[in-house]
């Protein structure tokens, strides 16, 4: 966006005096005497970040005001004997950011040198700038970033005081061009300025300290062996920004929102759950004993009956395992989504496997087991599973009986019992289907004996097939407003349209032809042909080689609109207090400005609601380019606080070939506010579907260990993608494994 030359030692006498009143033992060095220069970074995210924070005047803007904070008394009379700077070497902050400065004690001032002196300052110490001048440079640019936002710091909570200002030193050195001095650092064995996120201020005053120790011998100076404070005055707080406190925080801060881990973990595991874990505690004890401490409901799925039988069977299973177990549960927030499909009959469809010409392979393998019995053993992945009411019939089957039952086409079919398992509540058989079969609710199963019926169960809780339109590309889309219409799901009419609804208004008030639009995390996309009052119509100009489904309440993304979401829905304000009552965090879906967050935290105080952990979500541009304002203002609440980095909706509305780099930046601005991170989305997804991981999957979950929690979504395989995430992420920590041995050097010369 803007680039050019900041100027962080323009130093007046004020600010000398200023710095030798904090660090008298340094003045003898002259400490800021000239002025030397480092570069501003080129193009992208600081500028971004600092809208609100700090600013670079760039061409065509109004005149600045420089970011050293010139008292008002003074600053007429200081402006009228400087010269002008050009816009790119004027490191500026907004005229009004809401948040106007006070005149402050201690506050670091600059006086403007003329254009002359800085020319010729330039040209006698050309390269002689040494590192330490440079550090010194950078050390007073981050503080004067501290005092101009001093009266935000005074507004956050004081458990998050240290914090809130090392994100400030945080975004203050990224906003430099540090290429340089990161170079100079390295090549004589000092720290590297990516890795000091957590502890700005003190990494570099222990740097600074270290090397004046480093010369004073050959000066003859003496310096204090206490080094440069860490401890910052704010209001009548003592803040210690040192290094071993600033891990402590960052350390607390992750058990205060996630709980405490257990010995020899390094990070939690969350699973996404829903209506099938409400009465299933086979599944649950599996998942806990696995690996997961958290669990995630959504709350744009189900309602808060089954959302109270879900938390229920939760906490039943973890306090019988004496394995304590958190709650998050997401609002739903203005997201579009797809309406809902008619749903279909309720059907399962059992099909053996065939080869290319139709032959069997082997039979459709089937698990029979008691109603709410939940998911079979972990080693067993059945192609169909059926619930049965009748647990003395189930009982008495054996291995190598027969089940006959009638299908819903009225076909005899029988299933062969292959094995038996103890379940939750009572036992649970493999079967095998060598034909194919239509299986309802009510299909009555029997066995017989001595010629006749016996022992008769049925089949219970058949879900609703799964309704959706398949897209193909050049197929028109029309998204209806009407979303009690329930429309019919054929694959398609004889001109290759469809039909779908969105509940919400917002698409229909903010769209136009030209724009993309996505459904379903990406996995279509089209563009958006003619708009109405009531109808959208849009090409699909991306989907799989043979269509992709898209089915109901999938996500619908616009990335170049600019539609104005409500923060808080009026769902969301009714959920929001059975959340509270019954769950250890919320997450907050949508999250764009810090007008979301005000209100969040109005709804919050009404309640009286400081306890409850919050989790933001981001997942829009806006919401990661406000990254650190939402922080800041999220930190005037004690609720502990922590962010998610939703990588489905981020990657599509911010680009794929982006996302990497949004990822690590939003995991750095975390690192330093010292806030735990949840990296969500496709984690594992090919393991927890299919059974089997993706090479890329395996290295993209180790690459999770550096945030304090991982994300599963839930699928069949979902206790082996736990038990295997479990691994990846614990395993550097445990004892080292016979297969990983040191390398060692060959004896052998080639």
């Amino acid at each position: 966006m803007i680039t050019g030359a900041v100027s962080v030692c323009s130093i007046a006498d004020q600010t000398s005096h200023l710095y030798h009143a904090r660090f008298p033992e340094l003045s003898a060095f002259n400490l800021y005497g000239n002025s030397s220069f480092l570069l501003c970074k080129s193009g992208v995210k600081v500028a971004d970040f600092g809208n609100h924070l700090l600013l670079l005047q760039g061409q065509g803007k109004r005149n600045p005001r420089a970011v050293y904070g010139i008292p008002p008394e003074r600053e007429d009379a200081q402006r009228q004997s400087s010269p002008r700077f050009s816009d790119e070497q004027l490191f500026v902050c907004p005229e009004n950011d809401g948040h106007p400065e006070e005149p402050r004690e201690g506050r670091a001032a600059s006086r403007m040198q003329s254009s002359a002196d800085l020319q010729q300052i330039v040209e006698k110490q050309g390269n002689q700038v040494t590192i330490l001048e440079k550090l010194k440079a950078v050390h007073l640019h981050i503080l004067a970033m501290e005092q101009w936002n001093a009266s935000r710091l005074k507004m956050c909570h004081r458990n998050y005081s240290a914090s809130a200002i090392n994100v400030l030193h945080y975004l203050a050195l990224k906003s430099l061009d540090t290429a340089q001095i990161k170079e100079e650092l390295s090549s004589i064995g000092l720290m590297n300025l990516e890795t000091i996120n957590t502890h700005v201020l003190s990494s570099l005053s222990g740097c600074i300290e270290m090397l004046i120790n480093s010369r004073s011998d050959s000066l003859s100076i003496k310096v204090s062996s206490e080094g440069l404070p860490v401890y910052q005055s704010l209001g009548n707080q003592n803040v210690d920004l040192g290094m071993t406190a600033m891990v402590k925080r960052a350390s607390s801060n992750r058990d205060l929102l996630l709980g405490k881990l257990q010995t020899q973990k390094m990070s939690h595991i969350m699973v996404t759950i829903g209506q099938e874990a409400a009465e299933n505690d086979t599944l649950i004890t599996d998942l806990i004993n696995s690996g997961t401490t958290i669990f995630r409901i959504n709350c744009a799925h189900g309602n808060p009956e089954t959302w109270n039988k879900i938390i229920s069977t939760l906490k039943r299973c973890s306090q019988l395992l004496e394995k304590p177990c958190q709650i998050l549960m997401d609002l739903a927030g203005p997201k579009l989504r797809t309406g809902r499909l008619k749903d279909g009959p309720c059907v399962v469809k059992i099909s053996p496997k065939r080869n290319a010409l139709g032959g069997i392979i082997r039979g459709a393998q089937v698990w029979l087991s008691p109603q709410g019995a939940g998911l079979p053993p972990s080693h067993l992945s059945p192609d169909v599973i059926l619930q049965v009411e009748g647990q003395e019939f189930l009982s008495k089957l054996n291995v190598h009986d027969s089940v006959k039952f009638t299908d819903a086409r009225g076909k005899r079919r029988s299933l062969r019992i292959l094995s038996k398992y103890p379940v939750f509540s009572g036992v649970g058989l493999m079967a095998e289907c060598s034909k194919t079969a239509y299986v309802e609710s009510d299909t009555g199963l029997y066995i017989k004996e001595k010629g006749r019926k016996s022992s008769v169960g049925f089949v219970v809780s058949v879900p609703p097939t799964e309704q959706f339109v398949r897209l193909r590309v050049g197929d028109l889309l029309v998204i209806s407003r009407d979303s009690t219409d329930e429309h019919d799901t054929s694959p398609c009419s004889a001109v290759g349209t469809h039909k779908i609804t969105c509940p919400s208004g917002y698409l229909f008030d903010s769209v136009k032809p030209g724009d993309p639009i996505a459904f379903d995390d990406g996995k279509i996309w089209g563009v958006i042909k003619g708009t109405s009052i009531s109808e959208v119509v849009v090409t699909i100009t991306h989907a799989g080689p043979k269509g992709t489904k898209l089915g109901s309440e999938k996500s619908i993304n616009i990335p170049h609109s600019d539609i104005r979401y409500e923060g808080l829905t009026s769902k969301d304000l009714m959920d929001l207090d059975f959340v509270a009552a019954h769950a250890d965090m919320v997450g907050v879906s949508f999250i764009r400005d810090v007008h979301d967050i005000v209100v969040l935290y109005q709804e919050l105080s009404k309640r009286k609601f400081s306890k409850l952990g919050i989790v933001l979500k981001i997942e829009t541009q806006g919401g990661f380019e406000k990254l650190p304002l939402l922080i800041l203002e999220a930190m005037k609440s004690p609720n502990p606080l922590g962010v998610m980095i939703a990588r489905g909706d981020l990657a599509v509305e911010c680009g794929w070939e982006k996302l990497a780099d949004i990822q690590e930046e939003i995991m750095s601005i975390c690192s330093a506010a010292h806030l735990p991170v949840i990296l969500a989305t496709q984690v594992l997804e090919s393991l927890v579907k299919t059974g089997v991981p993706t090479r890329a999957e395996i290295t993209d979950a180790a690459n999770g260990r550096r945030a304090s929690c991982v994300m599963l979504n839930k699928g069949i395989h979902i206790v082996k993608a736990v038990s295997t995430l479990n691994t990846i992420l614990n395993s550097q920590y445990a004892n080292a494994k016979p297969e990983l041995k040191p390398l060692i050097l060959s004896s052998q010369v080639c």
